[in-house]
């Protein structure tokens, strides 16, 4: 997959990206503000399967802030969360806190290019696919890239934290 980026695309997450040498496709679609479910608005626009798109969250796991990147088609199972950072319990983060640490907006917070560098788990599901989709930096974009790239400029860990919605 070659490095593409459309007009407008540059955000700490693209530069990011391209600092390390490591390709990825960034994809723009028109966002509608009336909007919340912003990952499952970009399967959507994309055309792509929402359990190849990709949200990422903010939770407080023994009070430390950590990052958990799971399928928009799910949610973010936080037990699992805990355990793979080796924390006994989690709580999603404040958003107001959500956005100063990492440097973006609420729907468009990326896991790459944050503003401070923070554990990362990015659920195992991920690596059923060649390259998956996550934000990239500002709502109405995306990057895709393949999920083993993805860990290594997130330093990430892979664990299963993700569980379907509804349960």
């Amino acid at each position: 997959m070659a490095k593409k980026q459309s007009g407008g695309a540059s955000t700490p997450a693209t530069v990011a990206l391209t600092r390390a040498r490591i390709a990825f496709s960034a994809h723009a679609y028109t966002h509608d503000p009336s909007i919340t479910d912003f990952g499952l608005e970009a399967a959507r626009e994309l055309g792509i399967a929402p359990e190849r798109v990709f949200k990422t969250l903010l939770a407080e796991v023994d009070g430390s802030l950590a990052v958990a990147v799971v399928p928009v088609a799910g949610m973010l199972d936080l037990k699992a969360l805990a355990g793979a950072l080796g924390g006994k319990r989690a709580v999603m983060a404040d958003p107001a806190v959500a956005e100063r640490k990492t440097g973006y907006v609420v729907g468009g917070i990326s896991p790459l290019g944050q503003r401070t560098a923070l554990p990362t788990v990015i659920d195992r599901t991920a690596d059923a696919f060649d390259t998956v989709l996550v934000s990239g930096g500002r709502r109405g974009l995306d990057i895709e890239l393949a999920p083993g790239d993805l860990a290594r400029a997130t330093g990430a860990i892979r664990a299963a934290i993700g569980r379907p919605s509804g349960r």
